[in-house]
């Protein structure tokens, strides 16, 4: 009785879109939605078994030269779902949780959608097929700048070349001594003789490695991330210093992260962590993060408090924020 009550509620203020149909399914949007509630939300695709289709009318639209040269497919790994979406087939990660509205979220996997409870199937395929430019774009431009930091992927071995303070510098092997115990030592052009150039001609910047020529990669990898990583710890806890009293707060412990997606967080207690390949970047970058990080022992969330606070001190966060999101750190 139930049951039939709720359904009938949902026939009275909901209606299936007209333009929108699964294809596996011939179930009302309803009842589809009431056997979803049985299911595991989460599934990987297999080749066996697809997951449904969300076809705009009864075909496909003709595709213009640039979707025919676009990417076929793009699949999240956690994919339970997959849309049709102007020509491009996209299969997406979908959730439910605790929520008031879908919330559509794109990252280096694909695209995840994430839903209240309550709402039913068919109401997220129309809001799929209504974000579908934007969700395209999205994807496009995240695979685009997958594919160019994978380009920019790091070949460790002599000449290799890796950006350090938003300068590039070349790895030299140079067995001749440890450089003091710290295994390697950075130097300029004016100061290198003999030394294989990887930009001829160019003023540059050479990481000189206490290894022998005939070391493996994983060693090189190894030394020089321990070189950078030392840097990193010594110019973040002078940059902190430096901010701490702009912002009249005080940060007690500075730890180095290697996290995949956050470029550093703050703890009420003033513990401090910043990702350490912030090195790659310029200092006007690591400065936006270490004021971020510094702004939260005052604001510990981001309303416009927090944001203000940041403004306060680096006037074009927005900017640096966003060079910090589309260059990302090279490939290792």
């Amino acid at each position: 009785m139930m049951h039939k009550l709720l359904q009938f509620t949902l026939d009275l203020f909901e209606s299936a879109p007209a333009t929108v149909k699964t294809v596996k399914s011939t179930e009302s949007p309803q009842k589809a939605y009431f056997n979803e509630l049985n299911q595991p939300v989460a599934q990987q695709i297999r080749a066996q078994t697809a997951p449904d289709l969300i076809v705009p009318g009864d075909a496909l639209p003709a595709q213009t030269l640039q979707q025919a040269l676009a990417p076929a497919t793009f699949a999240h790994p956690l994919a339970s779902r997959q849309a049709q979406l102007d020509g491009i087939c996209v299969a997406y990660q979908f959730k439910r949780g605790k929520r008031r509205t879908i919330g559509f979220s794109v990252g280096s996997d694909g695209l995840s959608v994430s839903a209240p409870k309550w709402v039913p199937l068919y109401e997220i395929d129309k809001a799929v097929l209504e974000k579908s430019a934007w969700i395209i774009k999205k994807l496009q431009e995240t695979r685009a700048r997958g594919d160019r930091l994978e380009s920019a992927r790091i070949e460790w071995k002599e000449g290799a070349v890796l950006p350090f303070l938003g300068e590039q510098v070349i790895v030299v092997l140079d067995p001749r001594h440890a450089f003091g115990g710290v295994g390697a030592e950075l130097k300029s052009s004016a100061d290198t003789q003999g030394a294989t150039s990887a930009l001829p001609g160019v003023a540059h910047l050479t990481l000189h490695v206490g290894l022998p020529h005939t070391a493996m990669p994983d060693q090189i990898k190894d030394a020089v991330q321990a070189w950078l990583m030392r840097q990193a710890k010594r110019i973040f806890t002078e940059r902190l210093n430096h901010f701490a009293p702009t912002l009249n707060v005080q940060w007690h412990r500075l730890s180095l992260s290697n996290a995949g997606t956050r470029w550093g967080s703050a703890s009420a207690d003033g513990s401090i962590r910043l990702n350490w390949r912030l090195i790659h970047f310029k200092q006007s970058v690591i400065d936006y993060v270490v004021v971020h990080e510094l702004s939260h022992l005052r604001v510990m969330d981001h309303s416009p408090r927090f944001w203000d606070t940041v403004r306060g001190v680096v006037p074009d966060y927005a900017q640096l924020r966003s060079q910090l999101k589309d260059e990302g750190a090279p490939r290792w």
